[in-house]
């Protein structure tokens, strides 16, 4: 399979983001992302589309849209919408009905950062998604490096302290989220977990400081979604966004937090006695089932089972584990970086039946 680095959710000026795409598509070069999905709130921002290219780089933009009901109050439910290829926004009052249309219009859509609490020092409030009655959507944004920021700012010094010296701020997808995801899987439906960076590039004012609070080139060195394509990028816009896509909806992906250490050649696989399986994919337990794991570099291996750690390995770059049991397993990988352990990996499951 063919990796790429995929850096999603982001904002420009159409709705409440400071930079044009040209910035993004500058950015994205920068960091060497391999592709950037924007997603402007309630607006398909249409004309941007396509490879960009500077020199001997190019990178391939999207466009979606994160899309909620803008009468609500407060604005929950935050849909992030994909390959639909049309104004979806006018849905939006019924969470329900929206991830309907968006299955009609032959996209895939993913709910926006479960879990965002309020900042009172930055009057921000508590946008998490709501509606859990909600069914057949794609899968959740596990991570998000903005609504991560809102758990560590209690007061301005601390929006402060973080503007100027953001890495700090990741540690890890937000706990809450991470159990949501194991629930939701433990229903027997696939979820698809992606990483979101939630990129405005905001300017911020506390007299006489400035500062732009997480630049788009900062967040596209940090949480990214690594999809497995089935086959190479092309260069033909059409193919290559149906190859991203398909990917995503299959599972075919990874969160990984590029910032401490590269996280691409990261596999996560099943050996069968008659298939091999990749993550996003069901394997029958039967006759047993070889769980392989391999990283770019040695760090801390957790395999998970039903939500539950099965399994750890400390300072490893590769491990296997034979089992005969059926469950959802998934793997999270971690580093110290900062002074910290830190998340750095999380797979999409394997779903052993």
């Amino acid at each position: 399979m063919h990796e790429i680095i995929v850096n999603l959710h982001m904002h420009t000026r159409y709705s409440d983001g400071s930079g044009l795409h040209k910035d993004i598509a500058a950015a994205a070069f920068k960091a060497g992302v391999d592709a950037v999905i924007v997603t402007d709130h309630n607006i398909l921002v249409q004309g941007f589309e396509g490879y960009y290219k500077d020199r001997n780089k190019k990178v391939l933009m999207l466009i979606g849209e994160e899309v909620h009901d803008q009468g609500r109050d407060p604005q929950k439910n935050h849909l992030l919408v994909f390959g639909a290829n049309r104004e979806l926004a006018t849905f939006a009052e019924n969470p329900q009905n929206l991830i309907n249309q968006v299955r009609e219009a032959g996209g895939i859509c993913f709910l926006a950062h479960p879990d965002d609490p309020e900042a009172k020092a930055f009057n921000e409030t508590d946008i998490s998604w709501e509606d859990w009655s909600v069914q057949n959507y794609t899968g959740i944004e596990l991570w998000n490096a903005l609504s991560e920021l809102k758990t560590v700012v209690p007061t301005k010094l601390h929006g402060a302290f973080y503007a100027f010296f953001p890495a700090f701020v990741a540690h890890q997808p937000i706990p809450n989220t991470l159990a949501t995801w194991d629930e939701l899987l433990a229903t027997g439906n696939k979820v698809v977990a992606i990483g979101g960076s939630d990129a405005h590039a905001l300017h911020m004012h506390m007299g006489p400081l400035h500062r732009v609070i997480f630049p788009y080139e900062f967040h596209f060195r940090s949480v990214n979604t690594h999809a497995l394509l089935s086959g190479p990028l092309t260069g033909d816009v059409t193919s290559d966004r149906s190859l991203i896509y398909k990917a995503f909806a299959a599972g075919h992906c990874f969160v990984g937090y590029d910032m401490p250490a590269p996280t691409k050649g990261f596999r996560f696989s099943a050996q069968g006695k008659e298939r091999t399986a990749v993550m996003g994919d069901e394997i029958s337990a039967k006759n047993g089932v070889t769980l392989q794991i391999k990283l770019p570099a040695a760090a801390e291996i957790v395999l998970l089972k039903d939500g539950l750690p099965l399994k750890k390995w400390k300072n490893q770059q590769s491990s296997t584990h034979i089992t005969a049991e059926p469950g959802v397993y998934r793997v999270e990988v971690y580093r110290r970086y900062l002074g910290k352990r830190r998340g750095w990996i999380y797979s999409n499951p394997i779903y052993v039946r």
